[in-house]
């Protein structure tokens, strides 16, 4: 079979291209440069032309072809500009996850079967399985073997046609074990550091960053305090329904007291502690929820503040997507056995998924911290990624 592999210039990638070369399948390098601009990346780590360079060496190395395929203008349009139309709308988005839908399995599926390949392959931590059914062939994203590396979330927005050509050759595969394959093999690049960051824009600093398109707008900080009355207010409504429970306590400036300022409210997102430079507290304050259109951020202390949790979360039914359409949820039933991730690399949660209307609503046995909107909350049937849907609010 004739795969071709998005080579990113690390370890795992390479490692995978490897494999399926062993396994026989005729095995092409493709590169994505996606990314040009490397003025907002911190001390120039993991900029695109290194990792090209890494990818060369490792496609010469393996005897395999190489190309390089520019698709820096969709990742703008499809991935950079969501991610500042997200932020300027108080929501906090998951680039990564849109890389996958978007780019890698989307793009970059095209650009290969263009040049007669029969499927791609990429280096994430995770495993798929056919089933065959009297309907024809399903196809199921399992976690990855190394729980601690396991990618599966990442390619929580994958469908079925997008699984039926992917390869994940690494899947079943530790990390130490790929850095052994990769030192054995004698890979150049075998001993190289993970990346970090944006996908395919490396480390950044993302005030700075956002700054490129949303403007400075100093407001306030206001704290509020462990012993509201809305926080009694909130689990009251939690026992009437889940269309009044789920979704979170609306603050305003006069529920606290103000501590400090900020220049933007939509440069934070729920549950973030660094960057408020606020001082003088007993316990570090944490961010509760934010109002971009008055631009206020409000704040509480310690990280078992009430304001930090929530039990339940909503997602409109048209940003739900099912991975498995012949498991997907009818309205007014709820799923038993599942269990949910809001994090990559969050233990999964125990909870129910109810259908009600127009939403989708998710209830955790144990409450939440850091619940934002606009992130992606999946759900699992044992290591099956079911499917996921974005946090309405």
């Amino acid at each position: 079979m004739r795969i071709v592999v998005g080579l990113s210039g690390g370890v795992d990638s390479s490692v995978a291209a490897y494999l399926l070369q062993q396994q026989g399948h005729e095995v092409i390098g493709l590169f994505m440069r996606n990314w040009h601009d490397e003025t907002v990346v911190i001390d120039n780590e993991c900029p695109w032309i290194d990792d090209a360079n890494d990818a060369v060496m490792v496609a010469d190395y393996l005897g395999i072809p190489f190309q390089v395929l520019d698709l820096s203008e969709a990742y703008r349009e499809r991935i950079v500009d969501y991610m500042f139309s997200e932020y300027g709308d108080g929501r906090t988005p998951n680039p990564d996850i849109l890389c996958n839908r978007e780019i890698k399995f989307d793009l970059f599926l095209k650009s290969a079967i263009e040049i007669g390949a029969e499927a791609v392959a990429t280096g994430h931590y995770c495993q798929k399985e056919e089933l065959q059914t009297a309907n024809g062939s399903i196809y199921r994203l399992l976690t990855g073997r190394d729980t601690n590396k396991d990618q599966s979330y990442f390619l929580c927005q994958l469908n079925q046609h997008q699984l039926k050509q992917a390869h994940f050759p690494i899947g079943h595969l530790t990390k130490p074990e790929v850095r052994k394959i990769a030192e054995e093999v004698g890979l150049p690049n075998a001993h190289k550091k993970d990346s970090q960051g944006l996908c395919f824009i490396g480390k950044v600093r993302l005030p700075e960053f956002l700054q490129q398109q949303l403007e400075v707008k100093p407001g306030q900080i206001i704290e509020i305090p462990v012993d509201h009355s809305k926080f009694d207010e909130r689990e009251d409504a939690m026992v009437l329904s889940h269309e009044q429970g789920a979704h979170p306590i609306q603050w305003d400036a006069s529920d606290g007291h103000a501590v400090g300022d900020h220049q933007g409210a939509h440069f934070f997102t729920v549950g973030q502690r660094r960057g408020l430079n606020v001082g003088g507290k007993k316990e570090p304050l944490f961010v509760l929820a934010k109002d971009v259109v008055k631009n206020v951020l409000f704040v509480g202390q310690g990280e078992h503040h009430k304001g930090l949790h929530r039990s339940g979360l909503c997602m409109h039914m048209s940003e739900v997507h099912w991975i498995r359409q012949d498991l997907a949820l009818k309205e007014g039933l709820r799923s038993d056995g599942w269990e949910f991730r809001i994090r990559y690399r969050q233990p999964l949660q125990k909870g129910f998924l109810v259908s009600e209307g127009s939403f989708f609503y998710i209830w955790f046995e144990e409450p939440q911290s850091g619940i934002a909107a606009g992130q992606f909350a999946a759900w699992y049937a044992g290591n099956e990624c079911i499917g996921s849907g974005v946090i309405a609010d």
